[in-house]
């Protein structure tokens, strides 16, 4: 593979990248038990190598080209533009795509952070605001983010192959916390597991979770 990868060898980026998103999410997602540890380290590896290849070494590029003898005028490493040939048209659309979901999946989880904080404070169940909508909107956030950024916007090797580990993990953890939340609330948790889906919002409500993301965007729809 002669030619060059745009923006390709900038470590000093990828470190930058790695250390921010990485602070984010810990800062959010803090784990507390080995469960949590487990579904946190498949995240971390996720986060470097997304970033280790988005602004490091390309290597699935790099991989697909000398494994599939890949022929292209236009080398991105962008998985999707390169392989269909769209060229910058694709990577563009495919960015643009990639960081809609991805800051969607940041205001989910910071916003759902927040509005459980708060429940927690006041000793009660969290059953409103976005919590109203999905049982768990930060990792419906999570998992919005990583798949916007790691298999729209950057897609590697890695990063979807880890992607479904990902959901898996936080699918089990979230059974397990529900479970303790069963036995905290009782009745009451039942009834609202049976009224709120999991993690996808029910049909017609997507735009009113994406809203609520933003407490500037939940505080102007509640005015009304």
């Amino acid at each position: 593979m002669n030619q060059q990868i745009g923006h390709s060898g900038v470590w000093a980026l990828a470190v930058i990248m790695i250390v921010v998103v990485s602070w984010l999410f810990y800062r959010y997602f803090a784990p507390k038990n080995w469960r949590e540890w487990a579904g946190a380290g498949l995240v971390q590896a996720f986060i470097i190598a997304l970033y280790a290849e988005m602004y490091g070494f390309p290597l699935t590029i790099y991989l697909l080209v000398r494994w599939f003898g890949l022929d292209r005028k236009y080398l991105s490493a962008n998985l999707w533009s390169t392989l269909l040939g769209f060229g910058e048209t694709g990577m563009m659309i495919s960015m643009i795509l990639g960081y809609l979901l991805a800051f969607v999946g940041i205001g989910l989880f910071a916003q759902g952070w927040r509005e459980l904080y708060k429940a927690h404070q006041q000793k009660r169940l969290a059953t409103d605001g976005l919590y109203g909508i999905v049982r768990h909107p930060q990792y419906t956030g999570l998992f919005l983010g990583l798949f916007g950024e790691g298999v729209v916007h950057w897609p590697t090797l890695f990063s979807v192959g880890l992607f479904p580990l990902i959901v898996l993990a936080y699918v089990l953890l979230a059974r397990k916390e529900e479970r303790r939340m069963v036995e905290e609330f009782g009745e009451a948790y039942r009834v609202y597991q049976r009224g709120v889906p999991m993690f996808i919002p029910l049909r017609g409500r997507w735009r009113e979770l994406i809203d609520d993301s933003a407490p500037a965007g939940k505080a102007k729809r509640h005015a009304h």
